[in-house]
């Protein structure tokens, strides 16, 4: 028997707490009633322990909103060339329909050329029969000859109708302050994602080696361990002393990632070659014996010898030794210097889990350590690292601010929060200019700080009380 639409509500009116819905009912209107219900279902059912962070997560109305700002500053730094650029998004001249944004991605990657038609004239010349440009009609680095010698947001500009008005002012050189604020919002979420991501695969790694094996339960072959040794010897030269040169014109040609992709797979396929000749001389008496290896000790000693050293200070050492400064190679050093609290948080977590049941169940189904540590033991220690990785954004922005305000490893004609901030130095009335990134800088690291004491929060629901 088929039965009604509103059957199962009705049923759930006669319950002990009908009465009180049908109040509700008669008070707010049925629709109401009838979300509420469902919200509550909804709760109810979602118990797993990620539903349950969820939950707590959005309770925090500062951490909520610090989230939602993040959204919108990773749309600006997604979108930046469709937000301020010279180009037009879109325009049609002499019958022709081009998309300059996104043709000059394929530029760069050596894709596809200007027409000549294009190259004839700048695109403030060009005569359109239709355009579509971007919301600020300036790129970062355009260079406004009629407003240079930095011209406030209202002081008089010489603009041809308020459509080109700088709003956020410029520089000393006419560039517009606004477009780039935008260009470095795309910097500082590319310093931190991609900084961090380094520091979280070195951290994750050598913390979980040093909290799942301790001092005594890391046994490897002499004979693996003298090849892996000499691999990494001949894998380090191979892949990046041989090939320093090409290193070199390709930051300067600006395909770096290509050139840095090569020679991470040189490395690893020297690291393989060495390990697959261990099956043959482990055979060997004199190689066949296993020596403990006490990776706590080491991978310990070796976070306490990096945490010993300012930070500055390391980088500035390293900054030093490279001639061709970029900002990515300040991104890889800042990743090679901040995995360490990332290492001590999963190491503590590895020092509880490594004797659970479940661990433990796996060791007597036959597991290899391996499947035991990544698929079992790093998923379930990853909580503390969230927090770890949300603070240490919010440390990568500010760290590469600092350095770009000193001028140190980043590239002058680079386009940083830092680097805006640094212009009011040369004129102490441009208000404009240390105000406007001052704010960009203060306001993504306490975004990142609010997201990490919200994480601390969720995650742990004994803080929650």
């Amino acid at each position: 028997m088929n039965k009604k639409p509103g059957a199962n509500n009705e049923q759930k009116g006669n319950s002990p707490g009908g009465g009180l819905l049908r109040l509700h009912r008669l008070l707010f209107g049925k629709k109401t009633s009838q979300k509420l219900l469902e919200k509550a279902e909804n709760q109810t059912l979602d118990q797993s322990y990620w539903g349950i962070v969820r939950r707590r997560f959005r309770q925090n109305k500062l951490a909520l909103w610090s989230f939602r700002l993040l959204c919108f500053l990773l749309f600006l730094a997604v979108f930046a060339d469709f937000l301020a650029n010279d180009k037009p998004i879109f325009c049609k001249i002499e019958g022709k329909i081009y998309f300059p944004v996104m043709q000059q991605y394929a530029i760069d990657l050596g894709l596809s050329r200007w027409d000549s038609l294009i190259l004839s004239k700048d695109w403030s010349e060009q005569k359109y029969e239709s355009v579509l440009r971007t919301p600020i009609p300036y790129s970062a680095t355009f260079q406004d000859g009629q407003n240079w010698n930095y011209k406030g947001p209202f002081n008089r500009q010489k603009v041809p109708s308020k459509r080109y008005w700088h709003w956020l002012g410029t520089d000393k050189l006419g560039r517009d302050v606004a477009a780039g604020l935008i260009k470095g919002t795309r910097t500082a979420m590319l310093v931190g994602v991609i900084a961090m991501s380094i520091a979280s695969l070195i951290g994750i790694f050598l913390g979980s080696l040093a909290g799942y094996f301790g001092d005594n339960r890391f046994k490897v072959s002499r004979a693996r361990l003298s090849l892996n040794l000499l691999g990494l010897f001949f894998a380090l030269f191979y892949g990046f002393f041989v090939r320093n040169y090409a290193l070199k014109e390709a930051a300067k040609a600006g395909n770096l990632g290509a050139e840095v992709f090569k020679s991470l797979a040189i490395f690893m396929g020297v690291l393989l070659i060495f390990n697959f000749l261990t099956f043959f001389l482990r055979k060997a008496p004199l190689f066949e014996k296993k020596i403990t290896l006490p990776l706590d000790l080491l991978i310990m000693r070796l976070i306490e010898i990096l945490n010993s050293i300012p930070a500055l200070f390391l980088i500035l050492s390293l900054v030093a030794i490279l001639k061709n400064k970029s900002i990515i190679q300040i991104m890889v050093i800042i990743g090679l210097i901040s995995w360490t609290g990332i290492a001590r948080f999963i190491r503590a977590e590895m020092l509880r889990i490594r004797n659970l049941e479940y661990i433990q169940a796996a060791r007597a189904m036959g597991f290899s350590e391996t499947r035991i540590i990544f698929r079992h033991a790093i998923p379930n220690a990853l909580t503390p690292v969230l927090i770890s990785i949300a603070f240490g954004i919010a440390g990568a922005i500010l760290l590469e601010a600092a350095l770009s305000f000193l001028g140190i490893g980043v590239p002058l004609e680079e386009v940083t929060w830092g680097r805006l901030l640094a212009e009011a130095r040369g004129y102490y009335p441009a208000w404009w200019l240390a105000i406007f990134p001052g704010m960009a800088i203060f306001v993504t690291v306490t975004i990142f700080n609010l997201i990490g004491e919200g994480l601390t929060e969720a995650l742990d629901p004994k803080l929650k009380q």
